[in-house]
């Protein structure tokens, strides 16, 4: 009975330290100017009203096929957009609308492949889930889970081989953090020390199940740790913490130290995707985040506390932004369907 209860003991003592984080320094928030808070509120608002607007096209039957919205989580993408520089690679999973636009793709563009209409980004054929553009260095949404994490280590190896000081942003989400091919990536990206910043956008749910269900070790920016991979906790609802992770980031891969792993705790709005009614959480929850940690109410917080924009400078740039949303769903709802003879195109054999 006592070798059963000094067992007991140990076990519960592994499972406390597995599921505790040790003791880290303050995370570092990246001093912003009128125009940063400016241009993060026009960025993180654009993808906002872009994924309303999508929502309400899937709701009325013009969008076919799978629709996961990115409301909530638009200071993970924003943040990562002001620290990369040209030629830093963006890859991803299927919620991939917001990382599209953070990469200055046009929103025309992407609502019309939403639609699919010939001129959407993948001209139609690919929809919500499968977007790519080489010219502005972004390789894809892509709808097999964790899939693109072995791609986006790739495009690091690319970036080694050819010296060009680029480096990969490769995100996925905390279900796809589980993935064997996740590790595997891990373990070639220290094994040779390859220019890629992972990033788990840690939304709190894989689909309906909470994170806290799925994983034994609760902290996934320590996933590396057997690889010798760093890795940090980002206030991914603040635009500014995650600025200041990704820059330290992308410096260090710059540096040919090696991958990085950025774990960005947001939060998605949302149901997984517009087919979820979402019931495995509480409205309670969802209303508390909304209303104490919202990252684009937190900037506008700060532009009119500093005096830095009133009310009305906001209401208009509010306008502005769901003016060009709506120019992109007009373009979306009116450009032609493609040929069928693009069914034979882009084809590999």
């Amino acid at each position: 009975m006592a070798a059963a209860s000094k067992t007991t003991s140990a076990s519960s003592k592994s499972t406390s330290r597995t599921r505790s984080t040790a003791k880290k320094a303050k995370p570092a928030i990246a001093e912003f100017d009128k125009d940063q808070e400016l241009h993060a509120y026009r960025e993180m608002l654009l993808i906002r009203r872009f994924e309303e607007k999508a929502g309400q096209l899937y709701g009325m039957g013009l969008i076919g096929g799978f629709c996961h919205l990115y409301i909530g989580q638009e200071a993970v993408v924003v943040g990562m957009q002001m620290a990369k520089k040209d030629g830093d690679q963006m890859i991803t999973g299927y919620r991939d609308h917001g990382h599209m636009l953070a990469m200055d793709l046009d929103p025309k563009g992407v609502m019309a492949e939403l639609t699919g209409r010939r001129g959407g980004l993948s001209k139609g054929k690919g929809g919500s889930m499968h977007m790519f553009s080489k010219e502005k260095h972004f390789y894809g949404g892509h709808g097999i889970v964790g899939a693109q994490v072995s791609l986006g280590t790739g495009l690091g190896f690319a970036n080694q081989y050819r010296e060009n000081g680029n480096v990969a942003m490769t995100f996925f989400g905390d279900g796809a953090s589980n993935q064997g091919q996740v590790y595997e990536s891990f373990n070639m990206a220290a094994l040779w020390k390859l220019p890629v910043v992972f990033v788990i956008e840690n939304n709190k749910y894989g689909m309906g199940t909470s994170v806290a269900r799925a994983s034994a070790n609760v902290d996934l920016s320590q996933r590396g740790a057997s690889f010798g991979i760093p890795g940090e906790q980002v206030d991914g609802m603040d635009v500014r913490a995650v600025k200041a992770a990704s820059e330290t980031a992308l410096e260090r891969c710059r540096a040919g130290k090696g991958p990085y792993i950025l774990e960005m705790i947001t939060y998605r709005y949302r149901g997984h995707s517009m087919s979820d009614p979402a019931k495995y959480r509480s409205k309670d929850e969802v209303q508390k985040m909304r209303t104490e940690h919202d990252p684009i109410e937190q900037v506008r917080k700060r532009l009119v506390d500093n005096g830095w924009a009133s009310e009305d400078d906001l209401k208009a740039v509010d306008k502005s932004v769901r003016a060009r949303v709506a120019e992109a769903a007009e373009f979306a709802q009116n450009d032609p369907e493609p040929d069928t003879s693009e069914l034979y195109t882009d084809i590999l054999i």
